[in-house]
């Protein structure tokens, strides 16, 4: 089942990385996957969008979850989150981001027309996906609302003295699992459903991966940024961590507090390495003969991975350095996953290769 023109076209605008992924994947999961992933991106778009009061976002979310669910047939209307005059109306990509809100209707006919069983599988991984999102507003709430006045470039509120943090690391695996790795899991069962049915897999054994597969993405995306979500009143790296080491939240905000931070952000690093790694091996679990699913799983645990070996050389408190992959390095991790996938032994070693360069 190839997606439509309109998915097809969203999704290279808001997500050049996810839209490499979804070209390699095969047609039968592609518009499935493909859809569900730009319902959460419109979903992180409404609770991300910092012009625009907390509870109106929270507002906005259950209205979308509503109608993702079937709970409700009222036309959506975030004009709110679409004000081409500011900015900042919009967070991240903008216009795309603007475009896709604007046709969520289109999105949501579209699921309607798929498979009661590929319908209920969208729907339980965004029902998980927005209560992250919930929970993140709520927590973080003062941090991400805007000031007073509504002007999306006055100053933000002072977080010098104290930065709202997740509590524990409990709290930190439930977020890491409602936002991404429940993600693995519906991906899995839309593979299992229609790729891989008869295949005497270990549906335990792949479940169980794929949860540390989405949880090792989303904790390379939380180290990766910390200095700009710190900056904006959000502290992911847990409270009781930071405390067992005589830190506060708002010390990160401080450059030079980076050594006494390093061994605890190290641990960090290293469990993110063990969740990727278990998708390697989710990865290599999968059918040899499914080689487009290898491949759309290879890539982002391949640059997850790079992004990693460079955290560990940065001073990681510094929002003036932000790690990125290049295209260009992107490009390159494709070519080679590409052209060695014919010779197994190799391929395999491609992930611990990448991880002890």
């Amino acid at each position: 089942m190839a997606a439509p023109q309109p998915v097809t076209e969203l999704l290279k605008d808001v997500s050049r990385s996810f839209y490499l992924t979804l070209r390699m994947l095969p047609g039968a999961i592609r518009l499935q996957i493909g859809l569900a992933y730009l319902l959460a991106r419109a979903t992180d778009t409404l609770a991300d969008t910092e012009i625009v009061p907390v509870a109106e976002r929270l507002r906005a979310l259950e209205r979308l979850r509503e109608r993702i669910l079937g709970q409700s047939t009222v036309p959506l209307d975030f004009d709110r989150f679409t004000q081409a005059g500011s900015e900042r109306a919009v967070s991240k990509s903008g216009q795309a981001e603007r475009d896709l809100l604007k046709r969520m209707e289109e999105a949501l006919a579209l699921l309607s027309t798929l498979g009661l069983e590929d319908q209920q599988r969208i729907r339980e991984v965004l029902t998980t996906i927005t209560s992250g999102q919930e929970l993140d507003l709520r927590r973080f709430g003062q941090g991400a609302a805007p000031p007073e006045d509504g002007h999306p470039n006055a100053p933000r509120p002072d977080f010098s003295q104290s930065v709202p943090a997740l509590p524990t690391d409990t709290e930190l695996d439930d977020y890491t699992y409602r936002v991404a790795g429940c993600v693995g899991e519906f991906w899995t069962r839309m593979c299992r459903a229609h790729l891989f049915r008869d295949s005497p897999w270990n549906d335990s054994y792949l479940l169980g991966r794929a949860v540390r597969f989405g949880k090792g993405l989303q904790l390379v995306n939380i180290l990766r940024d910390l200095p700009v979500d710190l900056r904006k009143g959000r502290c992911y790296v847990p409270q009781e961590s930071l405390l067992s080491i005589g830190l506060v939240p708002a010390d990160l905000l401080i450059p030079r507090t980076e050594p006494t931070f390093r061994p605890l952000y190290q641990d960090l690093l290293a469990r993110a390495e063990a969740h990727l790694a278990a998708g390697w091996e989710y990865t290599l679990a999968l059918p040899r003969g499914g080689a487009r699913v290898r491949l759309a799983c290879a890539w982002p645990l391949l640059i997850g991975i790079q992004t990693l070996r460079r955290l560990r050389n940065q001073n990681v408190l510094d929002a003036g350095t932000r790690i990125k992959i290049s295209r260009g390095e992107v490009g390159n991790i494709i070519v080679r996953s590409v052209a060695l996938y014919p010779f197994p032994a190799v391929w395999r070693q491609m992930f611990a290769r990448a991880s002890a360069r």
